[in-house]
């Protein structure tokens, strides 16, 4: 009996001395030694423990029977089982020394569900192991996947067209003079332009305008042409660095349909009189300046070939042409710049100019469109065109220079 009463207390002492900061060292090292015993224990079959001993390895708990046998005279309260007594009198004893280290009362587990108190036998559990343990397969998910494999596009479009109209009106007495009149203007300008992001860029530019006027003094002609051009514009080049490119250069320009004075019958121009072609090699600019509000290029090329064709030979003359001649030839240098300028949200400016020499004579273009913008699809324009070319006859006004204005308002769309 005594024999037993010291092997529960072994067994209590790691739970009485716990949480004791100032425990010697050799009782440490006793504590670790029962830790390692019980381990062991733990680990082995061990077939003969009674399930009764579950109340000293649960979490410290107060019992009843524990109190009513320490209470009881001349131990007149013990059962008689040995072992149920002696693991009351250990619960006991903690009881008395660490009454902190108690987490829950018989109370309470009742409560929650009940104790059983008519455990008397041992209790095993039936387990049974199997020697060998066939690993189980994850059949794998196999789900039908539809790859697309799109070719790169290193095409892009844009277009903008423009349809505006003019209309003028003043009565016969009216006081400073003058006669009604109506215009109408169309444009429409398409760029297909490519780039490969490996130094090759390919750019076209197709630009088309038409603007016809109507005016009461003129008798011969009901309708007048204001407007007429045909210009492509195809530049390819080769990237030299982050903003230079080699490039080739070709533009080429006439127009639609004959053109004409007030009540003057001769042709002063037509389709394929002139005719223009300007072919140069050089290099181009890209320009990207006040945080990308001025865009467009600027193209220079020390070597330049200028080629003009007249149908008519009565009009070779008025396009620097010798006479009885259809076609001249010039070689020489070229400056082109094709520049975009975001003014402000709804005002924009487009420049283009164009400059030639043969070094013998010399040829400047520089056309001007002042866009404003009213909303998406309603638009006013200026367009201020002065010219200079002295390779034809000299104006007795004017000079070798030569100008072209006008403000219209109407329709816009772009994409």
């Amino acid at each position: 009996m005594n024999k037993l009463y010291f092997t529960l207390l072994l067994l209590l002492l790691p739970c009485v001395s716990y949480g004791a900061l100032d425990d010697p060292p050799f009782v440490r090292q006793y504590m670790d030694s029962l830790y390692s015993c019980k381990a062991d224990i733990d680990s082995t079959d061990y077939p003969a423990v009674d399930a009764r001993y579950y109340r000293l390895f649960a979490p410290p708990t107060f019992y009843h029977s524990p109190a009513g046998k320490g209470l009881g005279f001349d131990g007149a309260s013990l059962s008689g089982d040995e072992v149920d007594d002696a693991i009351d009198k250990a619960l006991l004893e903690l009881y008395l020394k660490r009454p902190d280290l108690l987490e829950n009362s018989e109370n309470r587990l009742s409560a929650s569900g009940g104790v059983d108190g008519n455990i008397s036998e041992p209790i095993k559990q039936d387990v049974k192991l199997s020697e060998n343990v066939e690993p189980i397969v994850d059949d794998p998910v196999v789900e039908p996947v539809e790859v697309l494999v799109t070719k790169p596009n290193f095409w892009e479009f844009k277009g903008d067209y423009a349809l505006q109209f003019l209309q003028n009106y003043i009565s016969d007495n009216w006081y400073k003079g003058g006669e009604s009149n109506y215009s109408m203007l169309g444009l429409a300008t398409m760029e297909a332009n490519y780039n490969n992001k490996q130094k090759v860029k390919w750019d076209n530019k197709l630009e088309l305008k038409m603007g016809f006027m109507t005016s009461r003094s003129d008798s011969l002609h009901r309708f007048k042409t204001s407007e007429d051009l045909i210009r492509l514009t195809s530049k390819l080049g080769l990237q030299a660095s982050k903003k230079w490119y080699y490039t080739l250069q070709l533009i080429a320009e006439t127009q639609f349909t004959q053109g004409y004075k007030s009540n003057d019958p001769k042709v002063y121009s037509d389709f394929g009189s002139p005719f223009k072609l300007y072919l140069s090699l050089g290099m181009t600019y890209n320009v990207e300046w006040f945080k990308k509000k001025l865009t467009g290029t600027i193209n220079l090329s020390p070597v330049a070939y200028n080629f003009r064709y007249v149908g008519r030979l009565n009009l070779a003359p008025s396009f620097g042409l010798k006479e009885g001649h259809h076609t001249i030839h010039d070689i020489g240098s070229s400056l082109t710049a094709d520049l975009t300028w975001q003014i402000a949200e709804n005002i924009k400016w487009k420049s283009r100019l164009y400059a030639f020499t043969s070094y013998k004579r010399a040829e400047v273009e520089w056309e001007n469109t002042f866009s404003f913008m009213f909303n998406k699809y309603i638009s006013a324009s200026l367009f201020v065109y002065p010219r200079f070319d002295d390779g034809v006859a000299r104006g007795r006004k004017h000079g070798y220079w030569q100008l072209k204005e006008y403000f219209s308002l109407g329709f816009n769309y772009s994409f």
